[in-house]
């Protein structure tokens, strides 16, 4: 029975080579085995880790408890296939770069997915794409961090989403999939009054939008937009979607078909969650840092 998600704090999940760049020792676990690499991260353990793909997000997000120091609005857990032994290096890192991250399990191999809702995340964010395939298996909201990172100067943490596979199920996906545009396009119309279900997002959108709440819009320091490739008239199920489960979406672009990089890149994104490889890869051309969503029909080939 999965435990119940807190409504108050948002919680994500990070692996430790989403958090810093570990290229250089994993290579030695890929080529020389794993007493090697334990004994390089053990003898590494004072050097100081740079950051991984996702170590700007994970920066901005505890920023955002600079607003609320008795009462944090976000925490970020590590889950790491590290042991506590070689996991030493990872916490030295953390510390040095004054990181507020304290809770973490080392698995020693295994995948760590098993402990997102012992934490309660609302999302884990990884580099090994099997341990995320598992969790979104297990039902949990999980995403391949693929390109990245990029310095963003810009305070505010700005998120982008897909639409369908992401933060919507696949249900209409399928049918562009089997059927064409054309069905696509028909459904769309005759169902534009009829609420899609949510997707593996849609609770993390909601806790984000739950911190949104905190803070006049002006002034928020999270701003989300949907990327889709949706245009008209399928556009209008999306934003009675949205209306109905009472969640705001800062900006929503319905390109039709056109590449989403050039967008990402005018909206400033930190993140862009999409189920597409071809759509991560646009983002990280276009240097935004990109999380795959291996969910629904695109991704069962």
């Amino acid at each position: 029975m999965k435990q119940a998600i807190s409504d108050q704090k948002l919680v994500v999940a990070v692996s430790s080579r989403t958090l810093f760049n570990l290229n250089e020792s994993h290579a030695i676990f890929e080529n020389q085995g794993k007493e090697a690499y334990c004994q390089y991260q053990i003898d590494h353990e004072n050097e100081v880790l740079q950051p991984g793909f996702g170590f700007q997000l994970v920066k901005k997000f505890l920023d955002i408890n600079k607003a609320f120091p008795e009462k944090p609005l976000v925490e970020i857990i590590l889950l790491s296939r590290n042991s506590a032994d070689t996991g030493l290096r990872i916490f030295n890192s953390i510390n040095h770069h004054g990181l507020a991250i304290t809770r973490a399990a080392f698995t020693s191999g295994v995948s760590p997915y098993g402990y997102i809702p012992a934490f309660g995340a609302h999302l884990f964010l990884s580099t090994h794409s099997e341990d995320v395939r598992k969790a979104l298996a297990a039902g949990y909201a999980a995403a391949t961090i693929v390109s990245g990172p990029v310095s963003n100067e810009c305070e505010q943490l700005r998120i982008a989403f897909d639409g369908d596979s992401v933060l919507f199920s696949d249900d209409s996906e399928r049918i562009y999939q089997q059927q064409g545009l054309a069905a696509f396009a028909a459904n769309e119309r005759n169902d534009a009054h009829k609420p899609l279900s949510g997707g593996p997002l849609k609770d993390f959108l909601a806790a984000l939008h739950r911190i949104q709440s905190h803070f006049v819009e002006a002034s928020s320091p999270i701003r989300t937009a949907l990327v889709t490739a949706r245009a008209a008239p399928a556009h209008e199920r999306v934003v009675r979607t949205l209306r109905a489960w009472d969640i705001r979406i800062d900006e929503a672009l319905f390109l039709g078909g056109m590449d989403k990089g050039a967008f990402l890149k005018a909206f400033g994104a930190d993140i862009f969650f999409d189920d597409q490889q071809g759509h991560c890869e646009s983002a990280g051309a276009h240097q935004i840092s990109a999380a795959h969503v291996p969910h629904g029909i695109t991704n069962q080939n």
